[in-house]
């Protein structure tokens, strides 16, 4: 009797639903291709609180047994398909595969799966929540959905017909849907496939790992440490390639348990949903009372912010050309969906390399997608065979998709080979990496290659005082009136902001400095500024996500500036034999650069005082790179 309510009020919400129209509709398209199937399949979204506030039971049943539940919908819709006459092919109920596809999972800890316990487990099949970051993906694959098996003894009743349905369930592999040595039940007889009905549906994996991993690649030794660990998501059918890698998303799926070399916890994939991280409400009341002091001028808040920021790192007054401009490289970071040219790529040439690196290592923290790249693990993708033996290629993601939305900081560039610049020179151009598959390699017939957008910015620093770059092989074209010649001219000109920073010269005093240095060493936590405690850590990482998140447009009085230097730029730097000096990209970096000031000083449309402070920021960098 229970089981009957059920089926009456699984019936009721697929009608109130909507569900009962669109399953009509899928019925019509099959019963149209007059072509017989082993397996005809379904899915149907569900709402859990809809179908509790229904039927309490079902809703259960949905929640915490969704194979049984599953059951119920499949006999309501196979009495759908024969009382209307929808698929006159269809003749047995097990043919129907139903999908029931969750909207959401109840928020509540039971029902999520949190990747920093260690080690994952997870006792009953029913749907958890989980959400993590994209860090591999393999190419797409086959799979079977399902197929018919007949006895082998042609005088059983069961040689014919589709009696026997076989149908892929969360968790199975291939072989306990297809193999060869399933027995009748009538006879005992061996049971073929009838291979002409096998129903074959999209496979692919990706691994994940939970946020809080990052922290490992922020090369801040303050953190709590902590394990964690990667899941493979099974994605299947309508859901591959619905994942990128380097996003975040939430998972609503079933976790199982996979034998291969070794046993390993999996999550079969129902839905994914990408991730926004939420916006803070508003700045910190001080930086509130800056900006109101300030409003007179379009320049003086931006002067404020770079000359207090990371009092934690230098003394304020100090590094501020480089302050101000990690500060708009920060601004123009974002959670992906912005135009990767926003992107300010910065390269710093320097032989005060301890401050500068501490520096950049303090300001890629204060955005949630900072990655700091380790020398020994690669920059971009790369390619590696599949764990679970499916016969698919594994992607692997660098340190560049990892940082996707935020800032990749490669340290040294003088501590990258030749081959690796080459290509950090490429994608730096392109904004995009192609990572290449050799069939034969991986047992395919034909080679295939993929490509990633990269949506990050790049930023490093060269120490000019090295004594590696006796190893590094000279260019014939130096830099203004340093010697640049340990990295090609090439991959500078690829930057946008070339930055000359040496604050330990005799035009800068280095009392404050070394003051600096000597009290943090003896009081790490101690704040030395009355800056550090009026300008908090956490009041800068508010006051960047709200400039993250600002529509920007521009006025046009900026526009004409913008494109008045820029052709006047074109035609002083030009001869008749070479062409003009200014690369193409060069009014991308201008409008990047001009947005990017005002975002920092948190307005919505971009003014002629932004695009003069763009202006003499490029002007600096090209006179240091011609």
């Amino acid at each position: 009797m229970a089981n009957l309510q059920m089926k009456e009020a699984a019936l009721v919400y697929l009608d109130r639903s909507g569900g009962l129209q669109k399953f009509m509709d899928d019925c019509k398209s099959y019963n149209d291709s007059k072509q017989s199937y082993a397996v005809y399949r379904f899915s149907v979204l569900v709402n859990p609180s809809d179908v509790v506030e229904l039927d309490a039971e079902l809703g259960n049943h949905i929640l915490h047994h969704p194979l049984k539940a599953a059951q119920v919908f499949q006999s309501v819709c196979f009495v759908a398909v024969k009382t209307l006459s929808l698929i006159g092919q269809l003749q047995t109920e097990t043919q129907i595969s139903i999908v029931l596809k969750l909207t959401h999972l109840p928020a509540l800890p039971s029902y999520s799966l949190d990747l920093c316990e260690f080690p994952l487990s997870s006792t009953s099949r029913r749907f958890y929540m989980m959400q993590g970051i994209v860090i591999a993906m393999t190419t797409v694959t086959k799979y079977t959905q399902g197929a018919r098996f007949l006895c082998s003894d042609e005088a059983c009743p069961l040689s014919k017909g589709f009696q026997y349905i076989r149908v892929h369930v969360p968790g199975a592999t291939e072989s306990a849907t297809v193999r060869n040595d399933f027995l009748c039940n009538l006879c005992s007889s061996s049971l073929q496939e009838d291979r002409k009905f096998r129903v074959l549906g999209d496979k692919q994996i990706v691994e994940i790992i939970t946020t809080k991993a990052l922290h490992a690649f922020q090369g801040d030794c303050k953190k709590q440490p902590f394990r964690f660990q990667s899941l493979s998501i099974f994605l299947r059918d309508e859901l591959v390639n619905k994942m990128k890698i380097g996003n975040e998303y939430k998972i609503i799926g079933i976790p199982v348990c996979i034998k291969t070399s070794q046993t390993a916890l999996c999550v079969e994939a129902n839905s994914i949903t990408p991730y926004t991280a939420k916006v803070p409400s508003g700045i910190s009341d001080n930086f509130r009372c800056l900006l109101s002091l300030t409003s007179a001028s379009c320049w003086k808040f931006t002067a404020v912010l770079a000359n207090v920021f990371a009092a934690q790192i230098v003394p304020p007054g100090t590094y501020n050309l480089l302050k101000l401009c990690l500060l708009m490289g920060l601004v123009q970071t974002s959670d992906g969906n912005r135009d990767p040219q926003d992107c300010l790529d910065i390269l710093i040439i320097t032989t005060d390399t301890l401050l500068v690196d501490r520096l950049l290592n303090y300001s890629m923290n204060l955005v949630s997608r900072g990655i700091r790249h380790p020398v020994s693990t690669e920059v971009f993708p790369t390619v590696s065979r599949n764990k679970y033996g499916t016969g698919a290629v594994s992607i692997q993601a660098g340190s560049a998709l990892l940082a996707t939305g935020g800032v990749c900081f490669l340290g040294d560039l003088a501590s990258h080979k030749k081959d690796k610049l080459e290509q950090l020179q490429s994608v730096l151009e392109s904004r995009s990496i192609t990572v290449f598959i050799p069939g034969k390699k991986f047992g395919d017939d034909i080679d295939q290659q993929m490509t990633f957008p990269i949506q990050c910015s790049f930023w490093s620093f060269v120490d000019m005082d090295s004594s590696s770059r006796r190893t590094v092989q000279k260019t014939s074209a130096p830099i203004g009136q340093m010697d640049c010649s340990l990295i090609p001219a090439n991959l500078v000109e690829a930057f946008g902001l070339l930055i000359h920073c040496n604050e330990s010269s005799s035009c800068h005093p280095l009392l404050p400095t070394v003051q600096h240095t000597l009290k943090k060493a003896m009081d790490p936590e101690g704040l030395l500024y009355l800056a550090s405690k009026q300008f908090t850590t956490e009041d800068f990482q508010k006051l960047l996500a709200c400039a993250q998140n600002l529509t920007i447009e521009f006025s046009l009085e900026a526009e004409r500036m913008i494109h008045g230097y820029y052709l006047a730029s074109r035609r002083i730097r030009a001869d008749s034999i070479h062409g003009s000096k200014l690369s193409a990209s060069a009014l991308k970096y201008l409008v990047s650069l001009s947005e990017a000031h005002a975002r920092l000083n948190l307005r919505n449309k971009v003014l002629k005082e932004d695009v003069l402070i763009a202006a003499l920021l490029f002007e600096m960098s090209l006179t240091l790179k011609y």
